[in-house]
């Protein structure tokens, strides 16, 4: 990436750890100037006088060039975790057959440690709880493979799958977004349309770095938001959110996750005069879901965000200063709240990436809040 990937902006911080040396960590460590820092991508006259803020972002370089190190190792061992793991599940359940990753029976960790799929039956569609129940399930399910979540919308759900999507990243060159599309019914008797982001797998090293990465954009009208989940929720180099994309020519496998979800949805909600839209994620899916909302009403999709019933996210990581929070709430929760953010006990993903000051990144919208013992607490923030 150069610097003029970054002129959509007209404020930005974006740490480099690929290109970091230890020289460039112990400039940014003694010096205030770290727009000459080739560690830290900024506008050249940039100063962090404050040393404490400098010495978090300093940790954090070290912290993301140790995950980049670990990404291929801890990937190979995860994958043979999970290999062994789903011919052990297997074996216990009769079958003694190697595991086949595409398969609707392959299982990610998380979904061995909880293998809970099935909908709660006793919350009728007509009850206020619905969208929240029918959005943790999808949240969940958008850990596990294509296969694995047509069979259990379809069969387990009895619901209509629409279509997954692996979304190219075109800041980092890869695949970083994946999202499925899916209806509880069939055809124009649509109610609901849903969308359910992937959180961040177990073993993605590369992942998690992006969770822990301060660096942020300041985008004209909407504020500062986080650049990671901004890159893999399929912003343009040089251009930032221009409204229409074409996808990639001649690849066209390669989609952003943006652009092509939300075309899909208008034509889903086109086709469906009663249905109402829903958006959903749990950890880093959480973040994409809610900037994917916040981005189409930056983007004024006044007939989508029309019928937005809600964005319920689980265990969200914050995505954004105060600017864009107010622009979110203003979009989101009026004329009703339709942003709903759980959040358990002292589950760490919600403070991160927990470098920077309050005025980068903080929460917004109604937050609900379960202890340990699963009591509720609702508070604004």
């Amino acid at each position: 990436m150069s610097k003029l990937d970054y002129c959509f902006s007209n404020d930005y911080m974006v740490l480099r750890p690929d290109r970091a040396s230890p020289f460039d960590l112990l400039h940014l460590l003694f010096s205030p100037k770290v727009g000459r820092n080739k560690a830290v991508d900024c506008f050249t006259s940039t100063e962090i006088r404050s040393f404490p803020r400098r010495l978090a972002l300093f940790l954090n370089l070290l912290l993301q060039i140790l995950l980049l190190s670990l990404a291929g190792p801890v990937a190979a061992i995860g994958a043979a975790v999970e290999l062994a793991l789903n011919f052990v599940d297997n074996v216990l359940h009769g079958k003694m057959e190697y595991p086949d990753r595409s398969s609707a029976s392959y299982r990610s960790l998380t979904g061995l440690i909880d293998r809970r799929v099935d909908l709660d039956r006793s919350i009728a569609p007509a009850d206020s709880r619905h969208h929240a129940a029918l959005c943790v399930m999808a949240s969940k399910v958008a850990y596990e493979n294509e296969a694995f979540i047509r069979d259990v919308v379809t069969r387990r759900w009895q619901m209509e799958f629409v279509k997954f999507y692996n979304c190219w990243n075109e800041f980092e060159s890869a695949y970083t977004a994946q999202a499925f599309v899916f209806c509880d019914k069939a055809g124009p008797d649509a109610e609901l349309v849903v969308v359910a982001f992937r959180g961040t797998p177990a073993f993605d090293a590369a992942r998690w770095r992006a969770d822990l990465d301060p660096s942020w954009y300041k985008v004209p009208r909407l504020g500062r938001a986080h650049a990671a989940y901004t890159h893999a929720l399929g912003a343009q180099r040089n251009m930032g959110w221009p409204k229409w994309v074409e996808h990639i020519k001649g690849k066209p496998q390669k989609v952003y996750a943006y652009y092509t979800i939300r075309d899909a949805v208008k034509g889903l909600l086109e086709a469906s005069p009663k249905a109402r839209l829903l958006v959903t994620g749990h950890g880093s899916g959480g973040a994409l879901a809610v900037l994917f909302a916040t981005v189409m009403a930056y983007h004024r999709e006044k007939a989508v965000m029309d019928r937005l019933a809600g964005v319920y996210t689980f265990g969200q990581p914050q995505v954004g200063d105060a600017m864009l929070a107010m622009f979110a709430e203003r979009n989101l929760d009026r004329p009703k709240k339709r942003h709903f953010r759980f959040t358990y006990a002292g589950d760490p993903l919600p403070r991160l990436p927990g470098v920077g000051s309050p005025a980068h990144f903080l929460h917004f919208g109604l937050c609900l809040h379960f202890d340990v013992s699963y009591n509720l607490k609702v508070t604004k923030i």
